[in-house]
């Protein structure tokens, strides 16, 4: 059995989700959100973010970390806060010894429906056709484990 710890990192909130695959068997584990204080620094809101994906790693042993990758926002102030985000989440993974594979939103769609122009509807939906009766924290998380899925699935990022 491997298990797959997917992130879909943000500053704000950060969604994580982790599968356990077993040949061709995916189950679902577990999945939620971090979310950071916007009144507090970004040095502080960065720990928090180190700090809490340290504890789900911690907590569900992940064996692998897929992440996925930054998009260019319009706002480039949003896109260096997404990256410094996406940094931490990197680095908390690799810090716990993972391996760490990282894909594009495309891809991740593409792998989950089909096509790599899926709407987030389309993408929550073979999420609750592949993990049957799971229960979603939030977008974000919904995110992060499509992203664990398409690694279990070799996408290749």
């Amino acid at each position: 059995m491997t298990i797959i710890i997917g992130i879909d990192p943000g500053l704000g909130c950060t969604g994580w989700g982790i599968v356990a695959t077993s040949g061709n068997r995916l189950t679902h584990v577990a999945n939620g959100q971090v979310r950071t204080d916007s009144s507090q620094s970004l040095a502080q809101r960065l720990v928090t973010l180190d700090r809490e994906l340290t504890d789900i790693v911690l907590n569900h042993r992940p064996d692998v970390g897929a992440v996925e990758e930054v998009f260019v926002n319009a706002n480039p102030q949003s896109t260096l806060k997404l990256g410094q985000a996406r940094g931490v989440c990197l680095l908390a993974l690799a810090r716990a010894g993972l391996p760490v594979h990282e894909y594009a939103a495309r891809l991740v769609k593409k792998a989950l429906v089909g096509t790599g122009g899926a709407e987030k509807a389309q993408v929550q939906a073979m999420l609750k056709v592949l993990l049957p009766g799971v229960k979603l924290a939030g977008a974000d998380a919904a995110d992060a484990l499509a992203v664990a899925i398409a690694h279990a699935h070799g996408a290749r990022g």
